[in-house]
Formats: structure tokens, sequence, C-alpha cells
């Protein structure tokens, strides 16, 4: 046959109906096959159980939590914990699921897991868009009891390992913040006795005294400044004594009186005393003061008169009052030399205890900033450890944020797989589609010439006449054949049919119940 022939729709019918045996025995095996599998497939049960993701019971204004994560985060976390190889096994164990022997441990931990599904359940939450407020926690097997009991311990699991997971997490941050605490108390007592040990070891050079140093500062040159007021004073004393010791050993003593002190008015002078305090007068004044030109005078009345006064005692009496009172005057100015070097020492000391107190202030400053954050620390530190502790005494009490089951498990009453109908369906659908494209291969490879126009253009001529198949007897006789063949076929597998409705979907009585119940 050329290949620029092309099969008229003549041709088509010709061929289905050649081929309508062997079209519909292929398409009745495909449906007889795929409602076969659709009967067969053992049938799969689910059971299902809802746990609620409730929210704090306490306000959390009140009451904080230690809860960072979104429920959905937290349910696959759960998930993961849940799912662990060590409580799969002991679920595969407890149940006897999987008794296939040729499976190993790792298989049927993944067909387990494969049969788990836990699906979250969101809903739309002002404020937070989409928000996870509940989810499923179900399981597959072929026996709905087996379903249930699994999904039982499963929700079960769920359950108990968020309320571990949450006392946990709250124990472990009550511990942590302990801890922490604990640690900032050592650091703060090991400050504060730095603090102490540099406020006793700079205790004179203190900040919070300046204020004192300087006023004993003042004190002390005030005092400084009287002593040595003394002192100069003792000085001159002693040279008064000095000329006096000099005039008792020329013997010009006085009679009576005090070397120290001028002698009054009322007492008895004589020329050489007069004399003596008219020059220590002379060491303290000048010529015109009047103290100075009173004894002046007095000493010229006495040389115009010259009638001085004798000497009433020895030479060396009067030298040796005047030594005792040198010696007097003597030791004063030595314990007036040692109070003044004190009093210096004392200023010296005030001094460099005052130029010391800034870098002792620099040095405390930094020490008692340390203690200060060190302190806030530990405080901010030691609320959040109470705030833990009650986080903690929330989670022990289930008044937090938790898991509620508020669907239990029940009973599944139909299976979930296989769905029988679209296998039946999709079997509708490939049975013609399979028949056909057998056809379309058979005739692949059929090289018979189809009709006048393919021998024409085969052959490059025009036909003439054409003589049509003639049937005989036995061409009739095995077409009846074939019929009747098909027709016992198609009752057995009828039969056949019902069978398996009957023993693997639903009692055919039960099955006829429902579909007259439907037209009734």
């Amino acid at each position: 046959m050329k290949s620029d022939y092309e099969l008229s729709l003549r041709d088509y019918i010709a061929i289905i109906k050649e081929r309508a045996l062997v079209l519909g025995v292929s398409a009745a095996v495909i449906l007889a096959a795929t409602v076969a599998v659709a009967l067969m497939v053992p049938p799969i049960y689910q059971s299902t159980g809802t746990i609620l993701v409730e929210s704090q019971q306490i306000p959390p204004e009140l009451v904080s939590t230690n809860t960072t994560t979104f429920a959905d985060e937290r349910i696959e976390l759960i998930r993961q914990r849940v799912m662990t190889r060590e409580n799969l096994l002991r679920i595969i164990d407890k149940y006897s699921l999987f008794a296939d022997k040729r499976l190993s441990e790792g298989d049927k931990i993944d067909q387990l897991r494969n049969a788990i599904v836990v699906e979250p359940l969101t809903t739309f939450v002002r404020g937070r868009g989409e928000a996870t407020v509940a989810f499923n926690v179900s399981f597959e097997h072929r026996q709905p009891e087996v379903a249930k009991q699994v999904t039982d311990e499963l929700v079960t699991l769920f359950l108990n390992e968020n309320l571990k997971q949450r006392t946990e997490r709250a124990n472990e941050t009550t511990e942590f913040l302990t801890q922490e605490a604990d640690k900032l108390g050592a650091e703060l007592a090991s400050l504060e006795n730095q603090l102490a040990d540099f406020k006793q070891a700079h205790a004179n050079a203190l900040p919070e005294h300046q204020t004192l140093r300087m006023n004993m500062l003042s004190r002390s040159e005030l005092e400084f400044r009287e002593v040595d007021r003394d002192y100069k004073a003792a000085q001159e004393e002693l040279r008064y004594l000095e000329l006096e010791l000099s005039a008792a050993n020329a013997g010009l003593a006085t009679k009576t009186g005090d070397a120290a002190r001028p002698a009054s008015a009322d007492q008895p002078q004589d020329l050489a005393s007069l004399k003596a305090e008219y020059a220590r007068l002379l060491t303290r004044y000048k010529e015109a003061h009047p103290d100075v030109v009173a004894v002046k005078r007095k000493i010229q009345a006495l040389e115009a008169s010259g009638n001085p006064t004798a000497v009433a005692s020895t030479v060396s009496l009067d030298a040796a009052r005047v030594r005792a009172k040198m010696s007097a005057a003597q030791e004063r100015i030595t314990s007036l030399a040692d109070q003044k070097r004190e009093l210096t020492k004392k200023m010296e000391g005030y001094e460099a205890e005052i130029l010391e107190a800034p870098q002792v202030e620099r040095g405390l400053v930094t020490l008692m900033r340390d203690h200060d954050n060190a302190r806030k620390k530990y405080e901010e530190i030691r609320a959040k450890e109470m705030g833990a502790k009650i986080t903690e005494s929330l989670e022990q009490e289930n008044k937090a944020e938790r898991f509620v089951l508020l669907e239990p498990p029940l009973m599944p009453e139909k299976p979930i797989k296989p769905n029988r109908k679209k296998i039946a369906a999709l079997g509708l659908v490939l049975a013609p589609a399979g028949g056909g494209a057998l056809v379309v291969l058979l005739e692949l490879f059929n090289q018979r010439v189809r009709g006048v126009g393919a021998l024409e253009n085969l052959l490059g001529k025009r036909v003439l006449v054409a003589l049509p198949y003639i049937d005989t007897r036995a061409d009739v006789a095995r077409r009846k054949r074939w019929r009747n063949g098909l027709i016992v076929a198609a009752l057995v597998l009828a039969a056949i049919l019902l069978v398996l409705i009957h023993l693997f979907y639903m009692p055919l009585d039960v099955l006829l119940l429902k579909f007259t119940s439907k037209f009734a």
C-alpha cells in the first residue's frame, strides 16, 4: 500500500465491524480487571483526633510566658519529638503492626510514619493573619480498631509531650536564671569587697571628706600662725634676757622685778634696769614710740639727779635668776619649734591628701560605676528569675497555653481508601481506549488491501468490477459460535463481578436495597 492513501470513514467502519469481537473482548477484560482491582484492594480506615491550641488563661500583662514561637512551629517540633524511633517501635510492638516478617525494622518505621498524618487547622486572626488554632492527628490502617487505638496513643503522646516540653523549658529557664543570678551575686560581692578595701586604703583622701580636710588645713594654718607668733615672741624675750644677763654680769642687775617684764611705775627702779628696758623696747618699737620716750625720760631724770639706787643683791644671784629665765624661754622656744614642725607636717599631709583626692575619686568612680552596673544586672536577673518561677508555676498548674483534646479519635465506619467508584469509572474510560489501542496495533501489522480505493491506489489503475465477499455456511456457523461464546463469557464475567461485589464491597441484598431506596 502506498503511503499517500488515507483510510476513509467507510474503511474505519469496516475495521470496527471486522474487529468488533476483539474490541469488545479487550474492553470487557479491561473493565473487568479495573472492577476487580476496585473490589479486591483492601480498605484503609482512618481515625482522627482533633487537638485545640488553647491560649493562656491568665492575661499575659499579669504573668508573662516563655513561649516565643508560633503554634505551627511548636506543633512541628512536638511532632518530631513524638515520632522518634523509640516511640514508633514501641507502638509497632504494642499493637503488632506490620506482621510481615520480610520487612526490616527501618521499613516498618517508614511505613508507620507515612501512615501518620498531622494537619494544622488555621483561621484568620485579626492582627496576626493566618494562625493555627488546632490540628488533627490521624492514622491509617486496614483494621478500624487498630486505627483508633494507635490514634489514641498518638494523641496522648502529643498532649504529654507538649506538657513535658513546656515544663522542661520553664525549669531550664528558671535554673539558668538562678545560676546567672548566683554568678552576678558573687561578682557583686567581689566588687563590694574591692570598694570597701579601696575606701579603707584611701580613707584620708576620699572625695566626701574633701571639705573636712580643707577645714582642717585652714585650722592648722591658723594654729601654725599663732604658734609662729608665740615662737617669735619667745625669741625676742630670749634676746632681752641675754641683754639682761650681760648687764647682770657687769654688776648692773636689778634689785627687784621681772626681767621679762618692764617694771611698773610705782616699783623702785635703778638706772641699769631702765637702760635694759630701754634697749628691749628699741628692739620692738621705734624711738618715737610713747613707751620708749617715757623710759628715756626716766633715764635722763635719774642721770640728772645723780642718786641711782644701790644694787640690792650680788651679781651672781641676778645672773642665776636671769639664766633660769633664759632656760625656761629656751624650753618654750624648743616646744614651739616642735609644734611648728608637727603643724607643718600635718599641713603637708592635708595638702598631699587634697592633691591625691582627684586620683582617688577617679578610681572610686570607676569602682562605683562597676558596682552600680553589677547591682542593676543582679536586680534585673533576680526579677527575671522571679518571673521565670511564676511562669514555671503557671506551666505546672497547666494555666498557660496548652493543648486540649477537642475531639477524641472515633472508630471509623467507612474506609477512606480506595475510592472504588473512581477506579470503576477509570475502567469505563480505559476499556474502550484499551480496545481501540489493540485494534490500531493489529491494523498496523495487517498488510491487507481494504476496498476498491486502496486497490486502485496500489495498482495505479482503475477497477472496473468489484465483487463483494460471499459468506459460506462455515462462516455463518463460525460467527454464531463466536457470538454464543461471547454471550457465555459475558454472563460468566457478570457472575464473577457479582460475587466479588458481594464478598469485597457490599452484600448484594444491601446493595439492591440501597438501589431501590433511591427510586422509591
